[in-house]
């Protein structure tokens, strides 16, 4: 029994010499906490004046007409911030994550307050199919932006003499197959200066028909986002001059205040690269869901085994069948050079069976370094900023 007691003893000795050595390095801690405490206090008074200094810049940009976002400037800002980092021994990686969070934050916050002003407030703008989403979608940002608003659609033609009076745009945001009918048939009731734009995903025929419809400004849009993108930051808007490119440089102007990146090209190069960028895109992802669908694949039962890129995958494969059928059905097939492009991969595609039939690695090797070489720094590039993505998709689930 002296022994067990004894070894009760050493055992409360020892709990108390823990207890003690815990409690001196809590009072060892609460200074350097209180200090840490401070700094962070300190990071969010600089973050309260930063945006100060940034409610003087809003309120320049406005007075000047400005564009929220300038590419270079935030580079260069990061750029700085990754070598400062470097030097103080602290990620850049890291550090750069946190200041684009913080610029993003006040593009955001200069978008919010900028739309209030448009470049030509007060000006009258038809946005003919205003009362479908993306027509929508437009006709509320013109009006924050201090524009008159009118709304043409199906059942509006009786007065569309009336909605077409006095107008300075008229803003196009129908189907892709009415477009050039609706083009000709809205066309005698503008205005001769009227800027005359469209945003449809194709541009060659659009702007032909509005250059031979309309003897005024034309300018073809195509922006690279959909009704549900809650703000214009950094997303990128094409831009095809059609005629008269001063007349309509406001609207150009506009989009920019609104926090989009406007890219300017031809409709020739802007169709080409759509092929790829939005047809050839669609269509692979169609064609993986499909093959899913018809193995009828258990979903829910491969993300229980599934890798984030997996999941990153999958989601935009989800994502494509969320939407609108009737619309990308129109966006794949829209011309005959964007389904002569699908045919060709589709025939791409068909020259692998053999390889598969005959289990042929070494020509798979051969083929997958030549696209490699091909593909060049992208693949490191690639490399960085998925795994950005799946680190954040970790992160969530």
């Amino acid at each position: 029994m002296g022994m067990v007691h004894a070894w009760n003893g050493r055992k409360f000795q020892i709990m108390n010499s823990d207890n003690q050595t815990g409690q001196s390095a809590a009072v060892a801690l609460e200074p350097l906490r209180r200090e840490i405490d401070a700094i962070d206090e300190q990071l969010v008074n600089l973050l309260a004046e930063r945006r100060q200094r940034v409610q003087k810049v809003i309120a320049l940009k406005q007075a000047k007409n400005l564009p929220v976002y300038h590419p270079s400037r935030e580079e260069d800002l990061i750029s700085k911030r990754r070598e400062q980092a470097s030097l103080a021994g602290l990620d850049p990686d890291h550090v750069e994550e946190l200041f684009r969070s913080v610029l993003r934050q006040s593009r955001v916050k200069q978008t919010a307050q900028i739309i209030r002003t448009g470049v030509r407030a007060g000006a009258k703008v038809l946005v003919v199919g205003g009362a479908g989403k993306m027509g929508g979608y437009f006709s509320r940002w013109f009006a924050q932006s201090g524009y008159q608003v009118r709304i043409l659609e199906v059942d509006d033609w009786p007065n569309a003499a009336a909605l077409c009076r006095d107008i300075d745009l008229a803003f196009i945001s129908v189907p892709i197959p009415q477009t050039p009918a609706i083009i000709q048939r809205l066309a005698p009731f503008l205005p001769p200066q009227c800027v005359l734009a469209d945003i449809t995903s194709i541009k060659q025929a659009p702007v032909d028909a509005m250059l031979a419809s309309h003897p005024g400004p034309v300018l073809g849009l195509h922006p690279l986002f959909g009704p549900m993108t809650s703000n214009m930051d950094k997303q990128i808007v094409m831009a095809v001059p059609g005629r008269d490119p001063a007349a309509s440089q406001w609207l150009v102007d506009q989009f920019s205040s609104w926090g989009s990146i406007v890219e300017v090209l031809s409709a020739v190069e802007h169709d080409e690269i759509m092929s790829i960028v939005q047809a050839l895109r669609h269509f692979a992802t169609f064609a993986f869901g499909q093959f899913l669908y018809r193995r009828q694949i258990n979903m829910a039962r491969t993300l229980d085994f599934s890798s984030p890129i997996y999941r990153l995958e999958l989601g935009m494969v989800g994502r494509f069948f969320a939407q609108d059928a009737p619309l990308y059905a129109s966006i794949i097939s829209a011309t005959p050079e964007r389904r002569a492009i699908l045919k060709d991969f589709i025939a791409s595609v068909a020259d692998n069976r053999e390889l598969l039939e005959e289990g042929n690695t070494e020509k798979f090797v051969h083929e997958f370094k030549s696209v490699a070489a091909w593909f060049g720094p992208f693949c490191d590039q690639s490399i960085r900023e998925s795994t950005f993505l799946i680190e954040k998709l970790v992160e969530r689930f």
